[in-house]
């Protein structure tokens, strides 16, 4: 037992020795140790960065209990030979899968997207993003309440607030039970307040959830589409039941929506499916039908990058510490000389390389530190770094022995290696294949180094390129306010008209969709020598006069809308027996196969549109 004890306390005195003699060679080389921590430093920073990025991209939507089981309701076919998926979904295909496959979800939600809306009570308005959705949606995202329970959208004139909408709307003031106004159409009693959601969630702009059976009494339109199978304007999320997977109930409902359309719809084979929750973020891109990725492919090639500036400044740190080999071969020759086992040696440099890489984890963390707000800003993002969690400290003791080990591993071997008796009698020389290992590592630090150089240029390139290509309009003094308010839609024209008559603005229009994006599509057009067998799907955009004018479009052929021209002025009640003009781009033109199309007319129902 004492002899165990004794050895116990000689290998402690020997680790004290190793880190006091490791400690004491920094100092002596002020300039080397300097160079090398900061280096490795910076390395290490760039990796740590690159790490919390990793992490936050992994853990999106994470925080939602149900993470495993919630899924999007989609919705795949072919269109003209080619394949397609769709978030966008007909209302019917609720009651079809509540009907026929009830017994496979826990939650089904109909919801519409993330819109902003006015909240009022009293006189305190606020602009805030929000959902109506089903009552089961609270549950179905486990929102953390802070006030009141998951039931609180069962009364259909209810409302739950964020903790940060609460916050604006009534300030200190309890907002339960308290009566509010969306959009000041709808008059909803608050029913709860739950936590704000993380950045790091699809639901993070979601400051409030409204009522999906308040939506539908205030919009006709919504009304009418509860049997429009053609009708793709709604969202569906769902919670599988625990006891089967995503995979089997997709199989399952498949052909929900294609046993229930016309003849004429079953050519686009239409198949339902569930895109499960944990593959919204880092698998969203789609491409005729199949999903081909995402960010995923950002964040191998982040990592590898991070891996590869690791490793940079690991190689950095070797080849500095075999350039001094002439320093230590008389400190190696002495301690071989008085009985230093090789193992011993091997064991000091590793101290030594631990001792650094300790010292360069500590300051990488303070450079992490500092720039993360900055890097937050740069990726959009909210990560912070986790001080409290063990798991972090865990990980980063991992990280430090696992670098300071890559680090002074070589150094380690090749110090240790040198001739005890060539070293005292000054004789020694390296061998002529001595110094190859750390040619090569030069070599790989500078190709490396290129490599990511040449990358950094084009990824600039790129982006240039992106920002100042033709974009088909004017983006210079071009602004687009989104209008919440149905009051503000009302007034749009008065609105206008104080814009220019204030010379604030050189000319206004409106549109149903912004000018970067298309919220809407349309079928059922014919126009002349029409191919039978091709079938029309348009996005379409609803504006108003002078549109063309205010975001610069250029005009191959004809003109903009003007408010002197009646046929240019379209509405729910316009009179079916005129002709009434539209606008396209030069891909429908090509679609239709139209060579001269000014003056061709289109019927798009019992309407005559004239290019």
């Amino acid at each position: 037992m004492r002899h165990c004890e004794r050895s116990e306390a000689k290998s402690i005195a020997m680790i004290k020795n190793y880190f006091k003699i490791a400690w004491r060679n920094l100092v002596k080389n002020k300039g080397y140790s300097v160079i090398n921590i900061g280096g490795l430093a910076i390395g290490m920073a760039v990796a740590v960065l690159i790490g919390l990025w990793i992490y936050d991209e992994f853990s999106f939507n994470k925080y939602h209990k149900n993470y495993d089981r919630i899924a999007q309701v989609m919705i795949r076919g072919n269109f003209n030979g080619q394949g397609f998926s769709s978030f966008s979904l007909a209302r019917p295909l609720e009651q079809e899968l509540r009907i026929k496959y009830g017994r496979n979800f826990r939650h089904i939600v109909m919801s519409r997207w993330n819109e902003g809306h006015i909240l009022s009570s009293g006189d305190k308005k606020v602009s805030q993003t929000g959902r109506f959705m089903q009552e089961g949606a609270p549950e179905m995202l486990s929102l953390k309440m802070v006030s009141g329970n998951w039931n609180g959208l069962k009364d259909p004139h209810s409302v739950i607030l964020s903790a940060s909408a609460a916050k604006a709307l009534f300030g200190d003031e309890d907002p339960m039970s308290k009566m509010m106004r969306i959009d000041n159409q709808m008059d909803v009693k608050v029913t709860g307040v739950y936590e704000d959601l993380p950045h790091n969630t699809e639901f993070k702009d979601v400051k409030f959830i409204s009522t999906w059976d308040l939506l539908m009494a205030n919009n006709k339109w919504m009304q009418e589409a509860s049997d429009q199978w053609g009708n793709s304007s709604f969202l569906m999320y769902v919670q599988i039941q625990p006891n089967t997977t995503h995979e089997a109930v997709s199989s399952v409902i498949k052909n929900a929506q294609y046993d229930k359309v016309d003849a004429d719809d079953k050519k686009f084979n239409q198949q339902v499916f569930l895109n499960p929750m944990n593959k919204w973020h880092l698998y969203s891109e789609w491409k005729n039908g199949v999903n081909t990725g995402g960010r995923i492919q950002y964040v191998w090639l982040f990592g590898i990058i991070g891996l590869f500036v690791l490793l940079l400044a690991c190689i950095n740190f070797m080849n500095l510490s075999t350039a001094r080999s002439e320093k230590r071969a008389k400190e190696v020759g002495i301690r071989k000389a008085i009985g230093s086992m090789r193992s011993q040696l091997i064991r000091q440099f590793l101290s030594e390389s631990l001792l650094v890489t300790v010292l360069s984890f500590l300051l990488a963390l303070l450079l992490v530190a500092v720039s993360l707000p900055w890097f937050n800003e740069l990726a959009d993002k909210k990560m912070i770094i986790v001080w409290g969690n063990p798991y972090f400290w865990i990980i980063s003791l991992g990280f430090i022995v696992l670098t300071g080990f890559i680090a002074g591993s070589y150094p380690a071997l090749y110090l240790s290696s040198f001739n005890a008796v060539k070293v005292l009698k000054g004789t020694f020389r390296a061998g002529r294949f001595a110094t190859l290992p750390r040619k090569v590592l030069v070599v790989l630090q500078y190709t490396v180094s290129v490599a990511l150089i040449i990358g950094t240029i084009i990824v600039y390139r790129q982006v240039q390129h992106a920002k100042n290509r033709p974009v088909g309009y004017t983006r210079d003094g071009l602004l687009m306010i989104h209008v919440k308010s149905p009051d503000l839609k009302e007034k749009f024209h008065l609105l206008s008209t104080e814009l220019k008559n204030k010379g604030i603005a050189e000319a206004t229009s409106g549109s149903s969709s912004p000018v970067t994006a298309v919220w809407s599509k349309n079928s059922g057009f014919e126009w002349r020598d029409k191919d039978p067998n091709k079938v029309d799907g348009f996005s379409t955009i609803w504006i108003t006069h002078d549109y063309g004018k205010t975001i610069g479009w250029q005009f191959k052929e004809g003109r903009d809308y003007s408010p002197s021209i009646a046929a240019d002025s379209v509405s729910n009640n316009s009179n079916p027996n005129l002709t009434y003009n539209i606008i396209i781009n030069e891909a429908a033109a090509k679609y239709m196969d139209l060579k001269n199309p000014l003056g061709e007319i289109l019927k798009w129902g019992v309407l005559h549109l004239q290019l």
